[in-house]
């Protein structure tokens, strides 16, 4: 017979430990939540990487709670929640600035596996000290109590923060045959925070890359995002070449990497994560199509090559090897489609930044992609391509008055005289 939520509401065996954590740090929607669950008799604990990172002394952005309340308790407890998910059903309780997860403690190893060991349903649930060991890392599963300021750590993994070592709860094989974007985790997390990858779970990612393979490419393209639009891509970039990883994300981009006469896309690369990087600490907006158009320039180049050595003319080389590169990633990571066109426009952009006369110009200048498309310019400029001079041009142009801006484009060849300059940065939008 299955207990009620009243059976379910007991004093937390576990007390924990007594931390020292300013609460100022953990978002109020969150806290209000916590108060309630306990308001209401359950247990009720912040854990994950908010409590991973208020530890290291890092402010969070995202806090999960663990609680021994059924989603159905939860969703009755507050009136804006909403129970989502299927595999894994979990709580969504919303507030104007958002909405904060809650999720049930869950029984270790009741999953529902396949033949290869990979969960499919994961919503039988347990104790807090299942729910501990069923986690993926040991600094993720540390659970704190911010009305008690009590931190229960079941796993060593206060232990692991100190020694700045990401450590796989269990067997890391299992672990990762159970969800293969583990590993992809291990990486960024690893590449985030400066740790080490513990022995053994790094001598299983090197031998279980492949199952990447079998992962949905529409999951791969959220990990994507998560991978390269943390603050981190250049560590992270790194860690995904050391590890083996990268090529089953990006195998075109890894061949061409390989390559040793495309060193300036190699350095390309390396500009736009560098540059990624900056924008998202100074707090401005980034976007994944920038990224794939940078990631994708070089495959997509050799392929027009090709075509035309095959005997396309140069124009209808390129519309094909643009719409063939970008399905053949698509098999690896999904593109949707608000994204393949900007990608697209971008590419496009570069041939049509050489067209420097007349009304061309104007129409150009107020394309909406123009802005990527320069900063894609100059980011190839500073990586070496011989478009330094069109990167000057067109900066030039845009700091110019309208009437320059005519002068200029009526000017034979479109030059821009002794003003040309580099722009002091190089961002995009």
């Amino acid at each position: 017979m299955k207990p009620s939520a009243t059976d379910r509401r007991r004093a937390n065996p576990n007390p924990g430990t007594r931390v020292d954590i300013d609460t100022s740090h953990i978002n109020r929607d969150a806290l209000r939540v916590i108060s309630g669950l306990h308001a209401a008799g359950f247990q009720a604990y912040l854990v994950g990487g908010g409590v991973r990172d208020l530890l290291l002394g890092f402010s969070p952005k995202d806090f999960n709670i663990a609680t021994d309340a059924h989603p159905e308790d939860v969703r009755r407890q507050f009136e804006n929640s909403r129970i989502i998910g299927r595999r894994f059903r979990i709580v969504h309780v919303y507030f104007s600035q958002g909405y904060v997860e809650v999720a049930t403690f869950r029984a270790a190893g009741r999953a529902h596996v396949n033949e290869q060991g990979r969960i499919l349903a994961d919503n039988t649930y347990g104790s807090i000290e299942e729910d501990a060991f069923r986690r993926d890392f040991t600094v993720n599963a540390l659970y704190y109590d911010p009305e008690a300021g009590q931190l229960l750590d079941l796993v060593e993994g206060r232990q692991d923060l100190g020694a700045k070592l990401l450590r796989v709860i269990g067997d890391p094989e299992l672990r990762f045959r159970e969800d293969p974007v583990r590993m992809l985790r291990a990486v960024r997390l690893a590449a985030k925070l400066g740790f080490g990858i513990e022995a053994q779970a790094k001598a299983a990612i090197g031998r279980l890359g492949y199952l990447l393979s079998e992962v949905p490419p529409a999951r791969l393209f959220d990990e994507m995002l998560k991978l390269f639009h943390g603050g981190y891509a250049v560590q992270t970039f790194q860690a995904l070449h050391d590890s083996g990883l990268f090529k089953y994300l990006l195998p075109l981009t890894e061949k061409a990497l390989q390559d040793p006469s495309q060193k300036r896309f190699s350095d390309l690369v390396y500009g736009a994560l560098q540059n990624t990087d900056e924008r998202i600490r100074a707090g401005k907006p980034v976007t994944p199509s920038f990224l794939y158009a940078v990631f994708l320039w070089g495959p997509m180049q050799v392929l027009a090559r090709q075509l035309e050595l095959e005997g396309l003319s140069p124009r209808v080389a390129r519309e094909a090897a643009m719409k063939d590169t970008i399905l053949s990633q698509l098999r690896y990571t999904s593109i949707p489609k608000r994204l393949g066109f900007p990608i697209r426009d971008v590419w496009e952009l570069q041939y049509r930044f050489y067209r420097k006369r007349g009304k061309q110009v104007f129409r150009l200048y107020r394309h909406p992609r123009f802005r990527a498309a320069y900063d894609f310019l100059c980011l190839r400029a500073g990586a070496g391509e011989p478009v330094d001079k069109l990167c000057e041009w067109w900066t030039v142009f845009q700091a110019a008055e309208p009437g320059m801006q005519k002068k200029m484009a009526r000017s034979s060849g479109g030059k821009a005289g002794k003003t040309l300059y580099r722009p002091r940065s190089k961002t995009y939008h």
